[in-house]
Order: C-alpha cells, then structure tokens, then sequence
C-alpha cells in the first residue's frame, strides 16, 4: 500500500486544491483514492473538481470542524490522505436521503462496494462519513453491518461545521451532498486497525430515559430533562445558563448504558420545554449518566485508541493514520487539544497521520461494536 497525507493553508479553493495535489504526488504519482476533509470556509464542489484533475483519483470525505495533518493543526485548512498499490481495491458509494430512509442510505452504501459481491481474498473495511445532523446515525452503521453480513469494519465520523450545527457536506466522487453517507471501500491484503476510546466516567447516578424523540432528549426519571441538568450542575458546584449551556455541555455529557461500556452523547441545547436536543440519538428506556472527563484523561484515551488500532494489525507496521475526535472535545480542551494529537503522534513514531474533528464519530470492528459516538477518539491505521 502506498499513502502520503498532504495539508493545505491556501484560502482559495482551486489554489488548494492544487497545493494538495502537489504535495500528494510526490510520493504517490497515481493516487486510487484521496480522503478529503475540508473546512466550510471552502467552495467545496470547486475544491473537489480541481483535485480530481490534478490527481485523477476517486475523492470521499467531508467538511470538517478542525483539521490536521502531522505536526500542523487549526481550522479553516483542508487536509488529505492519498491511498494507492497493487495491493488494496478500493470503490467509492454514496447513499442519501438518511433522515427518512437510513436503512435504504445503507443499502446504496454497499451496492457500491465490490467485496459483497467478490468474496475472494483479502481485509474489508470502509471509511464512512454522514451527515450527523440529518440524524440516525447509529441505525446508519447498524444497516451497513446488516447489509453487509457483519464482513466489514467500519470507521469514520459526521460531517463537521465548525460546531454551528447548522449545515454539513460529505464529498463522493464529485459531489457535495447533505443528509447523506459517503463510503470508501477498501479491500485489502493486510489488516486496517481500529482503535476506540473515550476517556469519561461516570459523574452522577443512573437515570432512566422516560421520554425521547430522536435526538431530542424530553425526560430523565419523569423530571425535564434541563431539570437533571441543572440540579447536577448546583450538585457540584457548576453554573449552567439555560440561555448559553454549551460551555456546561462541554464537561458533563451523558454516557449511555450498552453492553460494551457507555455510549457518549453531547446536548447542545436547552429547549423551551425543558427537553435538551442532543448531537445523536438517545435511546428511550436506556440507562444514562451524566459523565465528566479530564484533560489527561482525554490524552489518555487517545493513547489508548492508539494502542488499540496497533494491535489489531497483527503485528504489522502501520504506514498511514486517521483520526478523528469530536469537535466538542476540540472546544472543551482549548490549545490543549494540540497535547492529544502529540500524544498519538507519539504513540505512532514516524507514521504520517491525518484527520479532523467531527461532530460524532463512527467506529465498528473487531472488539468495538458500539457504532456512532460522541467526544470519542477513534484511529484507525493503514498497513505498510
């Protein structure tokens, strides 16, 4: 497998795009695919055009809401990983229309790859990246190991915005879509690793999700769910503004009981009955916690994620890493975050790494069932 990760400052979207391909064919002269992310900032259908002539390559990806590659971090660049050799196949597949058919979104996802079909030989995974905000992303990876009898891992996130929330893009091929999924199927002759962890523990006592709508979390106990918040936050000495909750929302979120540990979800917002409209779904009837973290317990997890993504190459050496953590966990630890990404840096050694902040992230594999997540690290490494 032959990989090289390129990052670009240049503000104007042709321009970048052009820097990128430069930087990319240094070491990979005909690049398979190219896996994109971009800050909102750009003309992405501009960007992806460009790129594509320079390079020729299939393109997946999405916008992003901080972007970094090797020693260079911030938002507002646009960075890119180039996958090519003999020795991996590759496909690119979008689905669309999630947010009122994810089970059929899924089944576009895999009509596209060429291992359910093909079943000789080799390692199967896929980056995915969705737009979080057209919701369901859980079922999403749930359909897509459905769809594909569980011969998949999955790895990847949600569209990014800058944290607005407001409007997020995933690239496939040429187009820039929203309320949809972009996959890059890879087929390989070695293992992909992925590795997953958060960092949080348990902060409060269990509740019981009496009441939710999708993303939208109404009661916890019977009691608003703002009301839980807010006694949690004078509970331990906190300030929680109904008006600006986010800077509290940043430090306690809620873990969600499974059989594989808890599941993270961010709120982002009070709303006027009192229910908090969270960043993925939570389940109703499911077990939560209001969770809380620390700075190093944050560098500790993606160290782990690391460790874990090591692992499961099988004794391979890793070429190429991607990373993805939450855009929550960028805002909450500050010019900190820059400690984390030195710490899986340091973990890889010489491995050029690449990737960006999400806003939820994906990861299904061997040992790490749980499927989206929020504030969690997730690596996943590309063999030499």
């Amino acid at each position: 497998m032959q990989t090289t990760v390129a990052i670009s400052r240049e503000i104007d979207s042709f321009r970048a795009a052009e820097h990128l391909a430069e930087q990319l064919k240094t070491k990979v002269a005909a690049p398979a695919a190219i896996v994109l992310f971009a800050a909102p900032t750009y003309e992405h259908v501009s960007l992806l055009k460009r790129l594509h002539e320079c390079t020729g390559a299939l393109i997946v990806g999405a916008s992003s809401a901080g972007e970094f590659a090797n020693g260079e971090q911030g938002d507002g660049l646009v960075t890119a990983l180039a996958l090519g050799g003999e020795d991996i196949q590759v496909s690119a597949s979008c689905g669309r229309s999630i947010s009122t058919d994810p089970a059929r979104a899924a089944q576009e996802l895999v009509a596209g790859f060429g291992g359910v079909r093909d079943m000789r030989p080799g390692y199967r995974s896929a980056l995915v990246m969705t737009d979080a905000l057209a919701g369901h992303a859980d079922r999403l990876v749930d359909e897509l190991t459905v769809a594909t009898a569980g011969q998949y891992q999955f790895f990847g996130g949600g569209a990014g915005d800058n944290a607005n929330f407001r409007k997020t893009m995933v690239f496939c091929g040429g187009e820039v879509l929203s309320d949809a999924a972009a996959a890059l199927e890879i087929i390989s002759e070695k293992p992909i690793g992925v590795g997953v962890s958060h960092g949080w523990e348990p902060a409060s006592e269990p509740f019981r999700v009496t009441e939710a709508d999708g993303m939208k979390l109404v009661s916890l106990n019977g009691l608003p769910a703002a009301d839980v918040f807010q006694a949690h936050s004078a509970d331990t000495g906190q300030t929680l503004d109904p008006d600006a909750p986010i800077p509290f929302f940043l430090h306690n979120i809620l873990g969600i009981d499974t059989a594989n540990g808890l599941k993270l979800r961010v709120p982002l917002a009070i709303l006027d009955d009192g229910a908090l409209l969270c960043a993925a779904e939570v389940p109703q009837d499911s077990i939560v916690r209001i969770m809380r973290t620390s700075q190093h317990s944050t560098v500790q997890a993606a160290e782990a994620a690391a460790d874990a993504a090591l692992q499961a190459l099988g004794g391979h050496r890793p070429q190429a890493a991607l990373f993805f953590d939450c855009v929550a966990t960028r805002l909450r630890m500050g010019k900190a975050f820059t400690r984390e990404l030195a710490a899986v840096r340091d973990r890889l050694s010489t491995v050029d790494l690449t990737g960006c902040n999400t806003h939820g992230q994906i990861a299904r594999a061997e040992g790490q069932f749980q499927g989206f997540h929020n504030c969690t690290a997730v690596v996943c490494l590309l063999p030499a």
